[in-house]
């Protein structure tokens, strides 16, 4: 009871408010975007009264609720996305780092935080920076920098790409593949794909996946390159439970019942997981971007949503 009083001592009107809208965000009433806009305007006005707990609840949130929609996935389909499209991985991946290399040489950007922003945009935005980081040994302004940098970005593209996609007609595969190539992080392109459709939201979680994997070779290559101190590389390998997931889908089909409903509490868990992001951003984390970090990330942001916008109403 004590630790109950304590909890709500201060702020507790704040903290109350905070948890009914988390608590919204989770019953599966509002969608992906409003879920993030909520968090994100209740941040910016008020600010987090939970920001460690709720940073710490998102990380394993999103994570789990990826291995759920594995759950509802067919393991063949799966492996037929990722590797139908890996030469156009390969060539977008490598194309965006040394793009957003370069143009971070020419902004005269901080190295690392340059090496940071491409690597979130070219694979999978914070997840990519988390792991490259420690080994570049960035320092704790550069990845503030850069996963602002990206924060911002996804939030935009989970509103904007929804709208593009039915505007410019796009089918179901189109969308989901481009989402997961032009889109940041994967709760953003799992939040876009799945306000879309069911199919997009299949193709552009494995398409998202897939990229993710490259997390491990880019590492490696920036370890032989950089002397950061911390040659440690964190491995996505929540991954490797969503494929789990989809094979024991695959081989054991009479579960249907029970695939569905964890499917759709990874889906619910999905939403509260983008409010408790957009929670996470600070006045003080938006100030501290910088104009030219910021031109970087939205340069390098338009060039590989337009490039691949072509590839895909052209190849698919």
């Amino acid at each position: 009871m004590n630790k109950l009083s304590h909890f709500f001592k201060e702020n507790s009107i704040l903290k109350i408010i905070y948890l009914v809208l988390a608590g919204v965000s989770a019953s599966g009433l509002i969608s992906p975007p409003i879920a993030l806009a909520g968090g994100l305007v209740f941040a910016l006005i008020f600010g987090n009264p939970l920001k460690n707990l709720s940073q710490g609840v998102a990380k394993y949130l999103l994570r789990w609720s990826i291995v759920g929609l594995g759950f509802g996935m067919n393991i063949y389909a799966v492996a037929d996305a990722g590797f139908s499209g890996l030469g156009f991985a390969v060539a977008t991946i490598l194309g965006t780092l040394l793009i957003g290399i370069l143009l971070g040489r020419m902004l005269k950007i901080e190295s690392n935080t340059s090496i940071l922003i491409s690597s979130g945009t070219a694979i999978c935005g914070g997840s990519a920076i988390a792991a490259v980081g420690p080994v570049i040994n960035a320092d704790p302004k550069s990845m503030s920098v850069s996963l602002v940098t990206i924060f911002i970005l996804n939030a935009v593209a989970l509103f904007v790409f929804p709208f593009l996609g039915h505007w410019l007609e796009l089918s179901q595969e189109q969308f989901g593949i481009w989402s997961a190539v032009a889109i940041h992080d994967t709760s953003s392109v799992v939040g876009a794909s799945s306000k879309y459709g069911e199919e997009a939201l299949r193709i552009a979680t494995t398409v998202k996946l897939t990229r993710a994997l490259w997390i491990i070779p880019l590492a490696l290559v920036l370890a032989l390159f950089k002397k950061g101190k911390n040659k440690k590389i964190s491995i996505p390998w929540f991954i490797f439970f969503f494929i789990l997931a989809t094979v024991i889908t695959t081989i054991y089909p009479q579960g249907e019942l029970v695939y569905q409903g964890i499917k759709n509490v990874a889906k619910h868990g999905l939403v509260l997981t983008l409010f408790l992001i957009g929670s996470s951003l600070t006045r003080e984390d938006v100030k501290a971007v910088g104009f030219r970090p910021m031109f970087q990330g939205i340069l390098l942001w338009i060039l590989i949503s337009v490039t691949s916008l072509i590839a895909v109403i052209n190849l698919i």
